[in-house]
């Protein structure tokens, strides 16, 4: 059955030189755990991609559920969590992900760093890369007030008051962020799910994508 539809696809779109093209792709053997025990923190990398895309896909489903307004974001995390079916263990999976996500992305970055794979002709590959850990962790920032509890409450006040002290444009920054230069309430909540849902994930993507582009035009960088 599979292989009729493949066919039928493949017929009208000619898919399979593109799939080929990637499955065919040779791998450095300095990559290859098998041959090189040290190869295995190449693997950074990939493992920060995965994490990413279980975010990507625990987000879309808690989002089925929640409601970014200061009356009903607690009650309907509440509600996402103890009558949801697998809701604990897919808000387990973002909550946790959200951290593992950053320790794999520092790791890679390590590894980059301490390899000298950011040196000609990577350098804009690091940049790119620099770019991705800074929406990562403002990823994490965004999404830590969303579920409106004291302790999200009051870390984001922290935050909007290291932002205030941003010489010349803080104020402005953070009513630009939180919607009022005063207090963090409704405004604050609906801009933070926002940044965190669409303008975030949409940087993500494009970053992802000029990152992969460029790795597969450069090719894995060389042993240290």
């Amino acid at each position: 059955m599979l292989n009729k539809i493949y066919d039928w696809v493949d017929e009208r779109l000619d898919i399979t030189p593109l799939w080929r093209d990637i499955a065919d792709h040779e791998v450095p053997e300095h990559v290859n755990p098998a041959h090189h025990f040290s190869a295995f923190v190449y693997c950074f990398g990939g493992l920060t991609f995965f994490v990413t895309v279980i975010q990507i896909l625990s987000g879309m489903f808690l989002t089925m559920y929640y409601v970014p307004d200061i009356k009903n974001a607690w009650e309907s995390v509440y509600y996402l969590q103890n009558h949801v079916a697998f809701g604990q263990i897919v808000r387990g999976m973002h909550h946790w992900g959200a951290s593992l996500v950053i320790v794999m992305l520092f790791l890679h970055t390590l590894r980059v760093f301490f390899q000298g794979a950011y040196k000609k002709p990577r350098e804009l590959n690091w940049v790119v890369g620099v770019l991705i850990f800074f929406i990562m962790l403002a990823l994490g920032l965004t999404g830590y007030l969303l579920p409106w509890d004291m302790k999200a409450l009051f870390a984001t006040k922290v935050t909007m008051q290291i932002i205030e002290s941003v010489p010349l444009i803080g104020v402005y920054l953070k009513t630009l962020i939180a919607g009022s230069a005063d207090i963090v309430g409704a405004q604050t909540i609906t801009r933070f799910f926002a940044i965190h849902v669409f303008f975030l994930p949409a940087a993500l993507f494009a970053l992802l994508a000029a990152h992969f582009v460029m790795i597969r035009k450069q090719g894995i960088s060389g042993p240290l």
